[in-house]
């Protein structure tokens, strides 16, 4: 029953979401999906997951400025890399990652001082995603490597406080 909620709630909020969008922002959304699709549908799918495990995991931050939003980028672009990495390339899927969550971020425009920090926790998934790939066979990653991995980022997560602060390579969040 959780599971039927929970994918007509992300069905309601991706309808709404598309509702949001210009013609134009829905053909450049449009144009992406057409040139890599098996890439969309995952990049999708990821979406989803990473809704859900954060959610569970965060349930008063995930959708706010909060350290749970910080979380959920990061694993939203490991997530997307993942999934895509085990069809194609990891250089590819990377690129792909990069395209895909910066396009969300100039579609679904947000403050700039939110903006900077999607932007960041997007960059610290990839960087996350990068690091653990010299270890372990793009193959063979699971969700859980992840997870467990920017948890441990979260304890040590910066508050941003201005578009100009330097940040390193720490997920940032803007208030809980």
């Amino acid at each position: 029953m959780g599971e039927i909620c929970f994918m007509r709630r992300a069905a309601t909020i991706l309808i709404r979401a598309l509702r949001s969008l210009s013609f134009k922002k829905i053909l450049r959304m449009l144009g992406l999906a057409l040139r890599y699709p098996h890439f969309s549908i995952l990049a999708l799918y990821a979406s989803l997951r990473t809704f859900a495990i954060t959610r569970r995991l965060f349930p008063k931050t995930n959708s706010t400025s909060g350290v749970g939003n910080a979380f959920r980028h990061a694993l939203w672009t490991c997530l997307i890399t993942m999934y895509c990495c085990k069809i194609s390339s990891s250089k590819k899927a990377i690129r792909y990652t990069k395209t895909f969550t910066d396009m969300h971020e100039e579609l679904f425009p947000n403050k700039p001082l939110e903006t900077k920090m999607d932007l960041h926790n997007n960059a610290v998934g990839l960087q996350t995603f990068e690091q653990m790939l010299t270890g372990i066979h793009r193959q063979f990653f699971e969700t859980s490597f992840f997870v467990e991995k920017l948890l441990l980022k979260t304890k040590t997560a910066q508050v941003l406080t201005s578009l100009e602060q330097e940040i390193g390579d720490e997920l940032v969040y803007l208030s809980e």
